[in-house]
């Protein structure tokens, strides 16, 4: 079985070629893959599907073998993948995903695709609610990107226990199903930082799905701009929400590692 390592920002994914049909039991499988000590290492795995609403299809496995609806830093790479492997010669993509279908657009260098801006959707916020967590208070933002998340603002997320934090929010009773956690700062009007505990998978270098939720978070609270650089870990993304159209633009970086083949 061929395969390609792909990241964005450190947030990594083994894509899978299933243009000509499924392997079996693929939740087993991007447990096995995603293994960083007996597998190809990984934060999940990503399936190249075909579509028939769209131009293609995307199936995202977490870590753990739960599929995701949305991954944005994964149809970054997406987009690279079937450009580079000849699949379309388009720059401009329709993408359908388990959160409806997302548009993109590829950033070109030299011939080369280096990244995309990617249309997010329409976030969907709720009412604050109060946490305890490792017996310390936090007050947490529900934010659905098409995937749920908990906003939690923080006033130095990088000395967070994330190991034991991350777990606490992810399964907290507050929220109806489980969720990814965002431990956030804002640095000022245009900039915020953030450490991601996403379900699934445990904490990751970056999370595009994150970054947008929590920037329309703080936004919506008055604390933050409607466009501003996240800074995550494994780098910055570019996120943007538009006041009139109530849509999310999401701007960062797809990087191939290596391709490989593993026995199937």
């Amino acid at each position: 079985m061929r395969f390609t390592k792909m990241h964005g920002l450190g947030n990594d994914y083994i894509f899978l070629n299933c243009m000509d049909g499924i392997p079996d039991d693929l939740p087993g499988l991007a447990r096995r893959l995603s293994d960083r000590h007996f597998g190809v290492g990984g934060d999940g795995v990503i399936c190249v599907c075909p579509s028939r609403r769209a131009d293609f299809r995307m199936r995202m496995f977490n870590a753990d073998g739960s599929e995701g609806a949305m991954c944005g830093n994964g149809i970054r790479c997406f987009g690279k993948y079937v450009y580079d492997r000849g699949l379309t010669d388009r720059a401009h993509l329709t993408i359908e995903t388990g959160a409806g279908e997302r548009e993109l657009s590829l950033l070109m260098e030299n011939g080369a695709v280096k990244g995309a801006v990617v249309g997010m959707g329409a976030p969907v916020l709720g009412e604050p609610v109060a946490l305890l967590l490792g017996g310390d208070p936090y007050t947490a933002v529900p934010v659905s990107m098409g995937n749920p998340h908990a906003v939690i603002e923080a006033d130095d997320p990088a000395r967070l226990d994330l190991s034991a934090l991350g777990p606490l929010a992810e399964r907290s009773p507050a929220f109806s199903r489980r969720v990814n956690a965002e431990f956030v700062r804002v640095l000022d009007r245009g900039r915020l930082e953030l450490r991601v505990w996403e379900r699934g998978s445990g904490e990751t270098l970056a999370c595009g799905t994150g970054a947008c939720a929590s920037v329309c978070a703080m936004a919506a609270a008055g604390k933050l701009d409607r466009e501003a650089v996240v800074r995550l870990p494994g780098g910055e993304l570019a996120v943007r929400w538009e006041e009139k159209s109530g849509q999310v633009f999401m701007t960062g970086p797809a990087v191939t590692v290596f391709d490989g083949e593993i026995d199937s």
